[in-house]
């Protein structure tokens, strides 16, 4: 039984801040941001969204009211969540929705969660065919104004429906993964910034990427040559580069080029979105697919996924006939062509404008969010979410 991708979503804020002009105001030279790192735009998410509603409405454009029947597990992923206990899931299980008889969870790992919700899925479908899995990748990355990690911000969600003979990907199962304790990224419980390590980091990214390269390729039998694209975690897109060209010397030439121009491909959305963790990968599939006109059914995709702390993996996913009927490329045109560019002034006083951290109520104006779904203030420590739809 195939099972993999059957639908995927996305979305983004509605306002973002040019790189350059960020590079201006911090008196770094622009190129240091759109060569060196490699990223044009950076998404910026107002007080009226969060990981929930980011979920929420990248799932809405590709749920119908048959998944709403099918799915009965939401697996959201997310490094951002609002709540110690209460899950994300169970939120944008409401806003959505979908029927009562399902189960939802949070998963974190840094920005392999989502990942460990597809493994996690394949499982559930295995088991149970007729199902449908609704995984979430969501974040804000967030390292402060004037910080090292501040150009490598970005908001935004990926949603994919998980499923047997899945529409656009089989994922395949020669998966293989790696776990070491290490502090090169974290974020402490009383902190709403993260803390990074940043050399130490794009290091153990490389390494994580050589091991377990190293164990897939033993594992399954393939080469370089049998993928027509890598797909990678891109916190920021030159860091999936690095990891790439540790391995082009052992295949040719012809094949190098294809993975090279792929990968550029590869790294569009990321470059005009930021960073989005748990999301990343999946929007740098995304980008390929949407990106690349003449990819063609049949063809592996390699993906590795990267949790800072750390676990990585390596697995593949084989495109499906005319898997292109089933992404939203107009969609995402639109949702990128809407977006409206703000100052640094404006985006440094959005970022700063947070909710009470006192339990204090707040009630918020949705108007200005072309969103469907948005937080609308908090209630008695409760935040209130609204569907504009319902």
């Amino acid at each position: 039984m195939k099972i993999g991708i059957d639908k995927i979503g996305f979305y983004t804020p509605h306002i973002y801040v040019d790189m350059n002009n960020l590079a201006v105001a911090r008196n770094v030279e622009p190129e240091k941001f759109t060569i060196g790192i490699g990223q044009s735009k950076m998404a910026i998410a107002p007080i009226t969204q969060d990981s929930v509603t980011l979920a929420a409405n990248a799932a809405l454009e590709i749920i119908t009211d048959e998944d709403r029947e099918k799915i009965d597990y939401v697996i959201f992923g997310s490094e951002s969540g609002i709540d110690h206990s209460k899950s994300g899931a169970v939120y944008v299980h409401q806003l959505l929705g979908l029927k009562a008889n399902a189960r939802a969870v949070e998963v974190k790992q840094a920005c392999y969660g989502a990942t460990a919700g597809i493994q996690m899925a394949k499982g559930h479908i295995a088991l149970n065919p007729e199902s449908k899995v609704l995984v979430l990748g969501t974040d804000i990355a967030r390292y402060g104004l004037n910080t090292g990690g501040e150009s490598t911000q970005g908001a935004g969600a990926v949603a994919m429906i998980i499923s047997a003979n899945p529409s656009i990907m089989e994922l395949e199962n020669h998966n293989v993964y790696l776990t070491n304790d290490i502090m090169d990224f974290w974020r402490p419980i009383y902190s709403d910034t993260a803390f990074v390590d940043g050399k130490f980091s794009n290091e153990q990214y490389i390494l994580f990427f050589n091991k377990v390269w190293e164990s897939y390729k033993e594992k399954s039998g393939l080469t370089l040559a049998d993928m027509e694209a890598i797909c990678y975690h891109l916190p920021y897109t030159k860091m999936g580069l690095k990891a790439l060209r540790t391995v082009l010397e052992e295949t040719s030439e012809e094949v190098r080029t294809r993975l090279l121009e792929n990968y550029e491909l590869s790294t569009t959305y990321n470059r005009n979105v930021g960073n989005i963790y748990t999301g990343s990968l999946y929007l740098s599939l995304l980008s390929l697919l949407e990106q690349k006109e003449d990819l063609q059914d049949g063809a592996r995709i390699g993906l590795y996924s990267y949790g800072s702390g750390a676990v990585g993996e390596f697995f593949t996913g084989v495109l499906q006939p005319n898997y292109r009927d089933h992404l939203k490329i107009d969609a995402h045109k639109q949702l990128f062509n809407m977006r409206k560019e703000v100052s640094v002034a404006e985006y440094e006083e959005i970022f700063e404008e947070t909710l009470p951290k006192d339990g204090a109520n707040i009630e918020l104006n949705i108007s200005k969010d072309p969103a469907t779904i948005c937080l609308a203030g908090v209630m008695d420590g409760k935040r209130q979410y609204v569907n504009k739809l319902s």
